[in-house]
């Protein structure tokens, strides 16, 4: 397929995808009319880097699971290095949890010491 089919079914620009062939994540095949070509692995790779992307992943830590798909593994999470990658995500991911339930904390003792009633923790029921 072309660059334009493969946007509109990868529900992205071509644009972008020139950015990912930049970037070395997607690659750059021409047909013999000079015409960038794809095909359904193109289309998976763009599905798993924009799945990540709307996980919160940056660009660039989703080059281990595009790696993972091109080395032929059936999806791009089996590798180590994407496994690497999820861990290193979930660890960030708890630290901002922790970090908003402090803030969270916070802004209920302000509450309550502001003369308004003490509330609840969504979490748990219990008050702060």
């Amino acid at each position: 397929m072309r660059i334009g089919e493969l946007a509109a079914r990868a529900g992205t620009t071509t644009r972008t995808l020139r950015y990912y062939e930049s970037r070395g994540l997607l690659p750059a095949r021409r047909g013999g009319n000079g015409y960038r070509t794809y095909d359904e692995s193109d289309l998976k790779l763009l599905r798993q880097i924009r799945m990540l992307q709307d996980f919160g992943f940056d660009l660039e830590e989703t080059r281990p699971f595009v790696e993972c798909l091109q080395a032929g593994h059936p999806e791009g999470d089996t590798c180590p290095a994407s496994l690497d990658v999820y861990r290193r995500k979930l660890a960030e991911l708890d630290e901002l949890i922790g970090e908003l339930q402090a803030v969270r904390a916070q802004i209920g003792v302000r509450l309550a010491t502001a003369g308004g009633e003490a509330p609840l923790c969504e979490l748990g029921g219990q008050e702060l």
